[in-house]
């Protein structure tokens, strides 16, 4: 993939066939996960090249899992098998749900740092709609895809999600705190 550049990131440049082979293989991983044979592509020479990304499931409309990785650390099946069965906030996927589940695979730029050691630095430096989020603190680390934004636009609400999921106050801020932005090219299935 290409390189970003560093003071605005940019949705990772993907190849044209992009969403008519990560879908099909993340729906074909899922399958897998859940004892069902599905074949998909992997063929293409671009899928070896490093990149991060989120599987996220829609189950009859609802969010049913969502795991991913911000840095290039784990491939795409792994991150669908694991949406599917793993996610520990909603029970795993079945067989007969698999049929009214939306798949949707979000690329991830790498991240950027974002200087701010106040809390008013990092929220004016957020742009909503745009950024994913990563908040760390110590061993502590949260992110929210940018799709998170159509629930949470106010840039304040979006920090208090991020803190108490990275386990802490909502409230919490201290100059241990360091915050940083992606962008992503969101895919997802037509159903």
């Amino acid at each position: 993939m290409p390189p970003w550049p560093s003071a605005d990131p940019d949705p990772p440049g993907l190849p044209d066939d992009a969403a008519a082979v990560l879908l099909p293989l993340a729906r074909a991983a899922v399958a897998a996960e859940l004892g069902i044979d599905r074949p998909a592509d992997d063929s293409p020479r671009w899928l070896a090249e490093p990149g991060a990304c989120f599987v996220t499931l829609h189950t009859a409309g609802r969010l049913h899992g969502c795991i991913g990785t911000i840095w290039p650390t784990r491939p795409l099946r792994e991150n669908a098998r694991a949406a599917a069965t793993r996610d520990r906030r909603f029970p795993p996927l079945t067989r007969p749900e698999l049929a009214d589940t939306v798949i949707e695979v979000s690329v991830l730029s790498p991240t950027e740092p974002i200087a701010a050691g106040t809390e008013a630095q990092a929220l004016a430096a957020l742009r909503p709609g745009l950024d994913g989020v990563v908040l760390e603190c110590g061993r502590r680390r949260a992110t929210l895809l940018p799709q998170v934004w159509s629930t949470l636009a106010d840039p304040q609400e979006f920090l208090a999600h991020l803190r108490v999921k990275a386990g802490l106050p909502r409230d919490f801020w201290s100059t241990a705190v360091r915050v940083s932005r992606y962008a992503v090219t969101e895919l997802r299935e037509e159903r």
